[in-house]
C-alpha cells in the first residue's frame, strides 16, 4: 500500500542552492496509486510506478525540490498535478504560468487503490503547504510539515515558525499518536513520538 523511493538533487531558494535527498511515496495498490511529491527523477519514478495508473500527482508544496519532475511525470503518465493554489509564487519560480495543475483544497478526499488520501491544509513550511492523512493506513504524509525531531524549516520567505506551529497542533497532534508520519526527507516517526515535544519546539524557536 506504501512504497518510497529516494531521490537526489538540489534545493534553490532565496538565492542558495543545497543537496537534497527527497522521499518520493507511492500510495495505492497494484493496479493505480497517487505520487505525492514527484522529486527529481520523473523516469525512477515511472519505473516504480511500473504499469499502475497514477491518478495523482500530489505536492506537498511548491519547493522546487518536491516538484521539479512534477511535469515530466504528468507527461508520462497522464497524471493530474494537484497542489494548494496558496504555493502559487512558490509554483511559478518553477514552471512559470505554463504548466498548470489542479488546485487542490482542505478536507478534499482522493481516493486511489482503495485507499482514501483526506488533504489537511498545514501552511507554515510554505502558505499551501499540506498533509496527506490515510486513516485507514495509520498514516500521514507530512511533506516539510513535520520531520523526526521537530517542524520543517521556516527560515526562509513564505515561510512562519508560528503559523507552522498551529499547523502541527491542531491538524497534526491531534491525530491518533499511533499515525505514522512518513516526511518529505529522512526517516518516519509517529504522532505520539512527537507530540510530547511541542513546547520545547516553541521555547527553542526550533
Amino acid at each position: 500500500m506504501i512504497d518510497r523511493i529516494i531521490t537526489s538533487g538540489t534545493f534553490s531558494l532565496d538565492g542558495g542552492t543545497w543537496d537534497v535527498d527527497n522521499n518520493v511515496w507511492l500510495v495505492g495498490d497494484a493496479r493505480e496509486v497517487v505520487v505525492i511529491d514527484a522529486a527529481h527523477d520523473a523516469a525512477a519514478i515511472a519505473e516504480r510506478v511500473g504499469g499502475r495508473t497514477v491518478a495523482a500527482i500530489v505536492c506537498t508544496h511548491a519547493h522546487n525540490d518536491h516538484i521539479n519532475a512534477a511535469r515530466d511525470l504528468a507527461a508520462l503518465t497522464g497524471a493530474p498535478i494537484r497542489l494548494h493554489p496558496a504555493d502559487q509564487v512558490l509554483w511559478e519560480q518553477v514552471y512559470g504560468p505554463e504548466v498548470t495543475y489542479e488546485p487542490l483544497a482542505d478536507g478534499e478526499k482522493l481516493l486511489t487503490g482503495g485507499v482514501a488520501l483526506q488533504i489537511l491544509h498545514t501552511p507554515g513550511h510554505s502558505p499551501g503547504a499540506v498533509c496527506a492523512y490515510a486513516p485507514e493506513l495509520g498514516a500521514v504524509f507530512s511533506g516539510d510539515t513535520l520531520f523526526k525531531g521537530g517542524p520543517g524549516a521556516t527560515g526562509r520567505s513564505y515561510s512562519s515558525f508560528e503559523t507552522i506551529i498551529e499547523s502541527i497542533r491542531e491538524r497534526l497532534l491531534t491525530l491518533p499518536p499511533e499515525t505514522v508520519v512518513h516526511t518529505g526527507h529522512g526517516d518516519s516517526t509517529a504522532i505520539g513520538a512527537e507530540a510530547p515535544h511541542l513546547e520545547e519546539w516553541i521555547s527553542r524557536g526550533h
